[in-house]
């Protein structure tokens, strides 16, 4: 009864919070200026396993640009060049491409402007928890690898040269797909550094317990909707716990959430910008 009561007044609290917040002037920022916002967020990662030769590359993370809801073509080829224009060494995408699949035309000029996309290093993909679902898995595949993008769908690569390099895994989607991460993290050295795309930011509590020293996330919006003093109003399963910036779990995993770029469900977005993330890679 207890949890079931604190339950009604949170959701009730939010509903309260989500009136007064979006009415008037606040509505129209939200709904019309802040999603369009994109801001660049700047982060180093620092490492004894960062090989020297891998100093000061840049790797780039977009994420849940959810095409097709209520962010258009116009919109995605303004996000292409704003990340071309960071010039990344190497290009992530952390999942949720597109909104509804089974609702969305998949038009050709989609997997052309992701083939505009550049990084020496090459591009990767994971899937979202929206990529699976309306009967998208196969689709939004196909997307992705007419757009120069490889799958990492738990699996790993190694990104470098023989001068020296690091792993980059993926894991599948954790609602709609097959997560494995033994299988992703299958005969890696512990002693190397390792990168994790993991869709679905609060499965770091149980990724800390594997070698891996940086785990990137989306999925939650960040909220969305945030209010001064309340904080965030919805996020969604999953990412109820880590819900924007970077976190410090155990004495190896820091784990960096992404707001993404686009929104779903709800069309707004309020002191929660949309971002892209570039990390720097610095050899200690």
């Amino acid at each position: 009864m207890k949890l079931t009561r604190r339950k009604f007044i949170k959701n009730s609290l939010r509903s309260v919070f989500g009136i007064i917040g979006l009415t008037g002037a606040s509505y129209y920022y939200a709904r019309y200026v802040e999603p369009r916002m994109i801001a660049i967020r700047n982060f180093t990662l620092e490492s004894v396993k960062i090989p020297t030769s891998l100093h000061d590359v840049k790797v780039l993370q977009f994420s849940d640009t959810h095409v097709g809801y209520h962010y258009d073509l116009k919109q995605f080829k303004k996000l292409i060049n704003e990340i071309n224009n960071q010039k990344p060494d190497l290009i992530l995408f952390t999942g949720d491409l597109v909104d509804a699949p089974h609702l969305y035309d998949f038009p050709d000029e989609l997997p052309i402007l992701l083939s505009q996309l550049s990084s020496p290093l090459g591009k990767f993909w994971i899937y979202g928890n929206h990529d699976h679902g309306g009967n998208g898995t196969e689709k939004i595949k196909e997307v992705m690898k007419a757009g120069g993008f490889k799958l990492l769908q738990n699996s790993h690569t190694r990104i470098g040269d023989n001068k020296g390099s690091f792993i980059l895994a993926g894991l599948d989607d954790v609602m709609l797909g097959r997560p494995n991460i033994d299988e992703a993290l299958h005969l890696v050295d512990p002693d190397i550094f390792t990168l994790l795309m993991v869709h679905e930011p609060d499965v770091a509590d149980e990724i800390q317990h594997y070698p891996v020293d940086i785990q990137l996330s989306g999925h939650s919006h960040g909220g969305q909707v945030q209010l001064p003093i309340y904080g965030y109003m919805i996020t969604p399963p999953y990412a109820e716990k880590y819900v924007e910036g970077s976190y410090q779990l155990g004495d190896r995993l820091q784990l960096f959430v992404s707001r993404g770029v686009g929104t779903t469900r709800m069309p707004y977005r309020f002191l929660c910008r949309p971002e892209i993330s570039v990390y720097t890679l610095k050899s200690k």
